[in-house]
């Protein structure tokens, strides 16, 4: 069976930027608490009219352009999203009519902080099957949209963003993708949700006036099942591929929290410079956050063709993977 690789990358973040200092003239909240506890500094919010469907646009072109390629050239595109423009169409719909991309057909697929890494081994499954050549995968997400600005413990965790990649067909098997393992663990739920707006309760004036269509969590329970699982799914992909921790170039975690992925390095025995950590300028932008790391990581040289590449990831469900990749270029 052939081989799926990653071919190109592209990001993009909107140009507004909310620091913790902003944060600290709307609800109870300084600087150093918001630092201390998650890592974040600073994250990029979209303007309002801007939608899901533009940032990741904007993350396509920049993918297309790195590669020399046009929408033509794709066969699908998947957005990676828990924040679409609307409940339907499909966001993928309103990306690809913005593209250009005639011809090409697509579908959203929403895991929440897991939606890119679940995409992106779906492409690889879809090239590595011989249906398709060449797939666009796209995080984005814009969370300013439904975070409660009145409550504290969320408000501040989350940014704007989108970054895509480019999964493609390759002969070398050594190339590309070497082995994922993704779970679900459905009982959980209840702790990170957005309550209203589907059929279950759908929009009223009562469940806007509860404020339930925002994001909730239960900071702690969260923070727990993630860092343990965040270290198991990634030695169960580590130990399927025959490798140990010691093996990788790099980790690049999902960013949720500085001290989850803190943890993670530390149950894996990573060393620092083996792990990408960039949360304090973005936040937790859900979908992109994966692409953001790597083109932080790429750009910083860190990142080079034949390294060995973890991603993890933990979200909302609870849903849980890992996908480990020889880079491609």
């Amino acid at each position: 069976m052939r081989g799926a690789k990653i071919s190109a990358l592209g990001c993009y973040v909107p140009p507004r930027v909310m620091t913790n200092h902003d944060f600290e003239q709307i609800v109870e909240t300084t600087d150093e608490w918001i630092l201390e506890r998650t890592g974040i500094r600073e994250r990029h919010i979209a303007e309002p009219g801007v939608a899901t469907s533009d940032l990741a646009v904007e993350a396509a072109r920049n993918a297309l352009a790195s590669a020399g390629l046009s929408p033509s050239d794709l066969d699908a595109i998947l957005v990676c999203t828990v924040t679409p423009d609307m409940m339907f169409p499909a966001t993928a719909c309103l990306v690809q009519h913005k593209l250009g991309a005639k011809s090409v057909w697509g579908f959203d697929l929403i895991a929440a902080c897991c939606s890119f890494l679940y995409g992106l081994n779906t492409a690889a499954d879809l090239v590595r099957a011989g249906t398709h050549n060449r797939i666009m995968v796209i995080g984005a997400d814009t969370m300013s949209r439904i975070v409660d600005y009145t409550d504290r413990a969320t408000c501040v965790l989350f940014g704007d963003g989108a970054g895509a990649m480019i999964v493609e067909a390759t002969d070398d098997p050594e190339d590309g993708l070497r082995q994922y393992f993704h779970e679900v663990e459905g009982s959980g739920g209840d702790h990170l949700k957005m309550p209203a707006g589907g059929s279950l309760m759908p929009a009223s004036h009562e469940t806007v006036d509860q404020r339930l269509h925002f994001v909730k969590q239960e900071g702690q329970q969260v923070f727990r099942f993630a860092v343990k699982r965040l270290s198991e799914v990634a030695t169960e992909v580590l130990t399927r591929a025959g490798l140990t921790p010691a093996d990788l170039k790099l980790l690049i975690p999902h960013q949720a929290n500085q001290r989850i992925i803190s943890a993670t390095a530390e149950r894996l025995g990573l060393h620092p410079d083996q792990v990408v950590i960039n949360i304090e300028k973005y936040g937790n932008t859900t979908g992109a956050t994966i692409p953001l790391a790597t083109r932080d990581a790429i750009e910083a040289g860190r990142l080079k063709k034949g390294d060995l590449v973890l991603f993890a990831a933990v979200g909302a469900g609870f849903t849980t993977g890992a996908t480990l990749w020889r880079w491609s270029y």
